[in-house]
């Protein structure tokens, strides 16, 4: 099992990493896929539907439950709202950059991390980050869906448009992380296979 995960972490560091299931139940990563049946995983598109959230789907989704918690308690957010911007931001992968240069779980950028004075590579650290600057827009905007358009577009943008900016990408998010926060509500926050 730590042999996976050490794979899994150094392997996030490749630009693309591609899965797939084999017939024994095993997930198989890889950053060079040998034949059709891997799935690639964009951490630079839409959050994953509420149905496709499994630990088959997402092999890590309860290894950063302990983080997740202590920054829930410390900043005063639900778990399961910090668990459901997790798999909608990085799919639970610590490893992962986008296109834009944002690092990690809670996919902070650069600069936010630099603000928020965490390192954005440290798993634990990331979800602190991540955890007090969802705190700061929550308590801005009192809004759920607001704060997480603020997380997504960047909170001068809520303000310009007094709302949900008319951005697909940003709509899209707001919708799909409120479903999974909700499907983490009726599981306790924590999902089997």
């Amino acid at each position: 099992m730590i042999v996976f995960y050490l794979f899994f972490y150094c392997s996030a560091f490749a630009q693309e990493i591609y899965m797939k299931t084999l017939p024994d139940g095993t997930i198989k990563f890889t950053d060079s896929p040998e034949g059709e049946d891997y799935v690639l995983f964009n951490v630079n598109g839409p959050p994953p539907k509420k149905s496709a959230v499994s630990s088959k789907n997402f092999p890590l989704l309860n290894v950063w439950d302990d983080y997740l918690l202590e920054s829930s308690v410390t900043h005063g957010v639900p778990f399961a709202l910090l668990k459901a911007i997790c798999v909608a931001e990085s799919g639970m992968n610590p490893g992962v950059v986008s296109k834009a240069g944002a690092i990690g779980l809670m996919q902070l950028m650069p600069k936010t991390a630099q603000y928020l004075k965490v390192d954005p590579w440290d798993p634990q650290q990331n979800v602190d980050g991540g955890a007090n600057y969802i705190r700061k827009q929550i308590d801005r905007f009192q809004n759920y869906e607001l704060a997480l358009a603020a997380y997504n577009a960047g909170p001068g943008n809520v303000k310009k448009y007094n709302g949900i900016p008319p951005f697909k990408e940003t709509q899209v998010y707001v919708r799909r992380v409120m479903d999974i926060y909700q499907h983490f509500l009726t599981q306790n926050g924590t999902v089997s296979q």
